[in-house]
């Protein structure tokens, strides 16, 4: 299973951005997204030897990028290359950080752990191993084996998962930041299938985007092969601040911290596309095992410490 890097700017992690100072790396990234390949494949297809492709990958081996393993294949054994991780994400240090601590806690849910739904068709959920009852039909959104769910999706209506509060009494809440991989649902596919996705944080609107569409040209990385229909959609990071809601750092709204009322114990936190939306062009929520990112609903709350 492909993991995701979060890095910075210690010097441990200079093995990772050595391996990817390289233009040549970064298209054995690039041919390993599509399928696993062993040195000779890999050497033919950037027409290179297979001695200078070897050091290559062990710089991306070494910096975490690709794993290697035998394999048995046309009465042979292979040394078979592919991805190890499916995102690196980079910290750049502030200058504040030099002067306080900040905390913070990470819950993540799988996409069919929602405590709460009304869905319309068109709509569905699925394994990586199997579709969950039949297509179309809103009953199999109560299924028990929903919660095993790592893709779901509807032409309109809402998802509302409930997470667990645990910012402590006198701790100061800085910020929230929700990060998910979403997009339309069009039937089939559609590139151009725009839909205005909702955001609500505690019964508090934290803001509309609009989805562009529901891409279908090009497979996702980790949607597996027999999935024919939603492939991928686009990472989002939902940040609440004092200052305002953002996405992808570009302001969403004006909604603080302050205007959430916070509970006790949860969040809730819902996704929705309304009928009277301007653009009703649904949801699909993709989790671990299904599009371009190896991750689930990943929800944190950064505190301040005094430590």
């Amino acid at each position: 299973m492909m993991t995701i890097i979060h890095a910075n700017t210690n010097r441990k992690w200079l093995p990772l951005y050595e391996a990817l100072a390289s233009d040549v790396r970064l298209r054995i990234l690039e041919l390993l997204a599509d399928q696993p390949m062993n040195v000779k494949e890999l050497a033919a297809a950037l027409g290179l030897s297979s001695a200078i492709v070897t050091m290559h990958t062990k710089k991306l081996e070494t910096g975490g990028l690709i794993r290697s393993e035998l394999v048995r294949r046309g009465g042979g054994t292979h040394k078979m290359c592919s991805l190890a991780v499916s995102r690196v994400d980079l910290a750049i240090p502030m200058p504040s950080e030099q002067e306080r601590v900040r905390e913070f806690q990470e819950v993540s849910i799988p996409v069919g752990h929602y405590t709460r739904c009304e869905v319309n068709p068109t709509c569905g959920l699925a394994t990586t191993e199997s579709v969950i009852g039949q297509f179309d039909d809103p009953r199999y959104f109560f299924e028990p084996e929903r919660m095993r769910a790592q893709i779901l999706w509807f032409g309109h209506g809402f998802v509302e998962y409930r997470l667990p509060n645990y910012v402590l009494p006198g701790q100061v809440l800085e910020e929230i930041e929700i990060t998910l991989e979403i997009g339309s649902e069009a039937p089939g596919t559609r590139e151009n299938w725009p839909s205005d996705i909702h955001f609500y944080l505690n019964d508090t609107l934290l803001g509309v985007w609009t989805s562009p569409g529901d891409p279908g040209e090009g497979r996702g990385i980790l949607t597996p092969a027999w999935w024919t229909v939603n492939q991928y959609g686009w990472l989002k990071m939902v940040r609440i601040t004092k200052s305002g809601t953002f996405i992808d750092g570009q302001i969403l709204s004006s909604v603080t911290l302050d205007d959430i009322v916070m509970t006790r114990n949860d969040w809730a936190l819902r996704v929705e596309v309304p009928v009277n939306a301007a653009h009703v062009g649904g949801i699909t929520l993709y989790g671990e095992g299904f599009g371009n990112y190896n991750q689930d609903i990943v929800f944190r709350t950064y505190r301040q410490s005094n430590s």
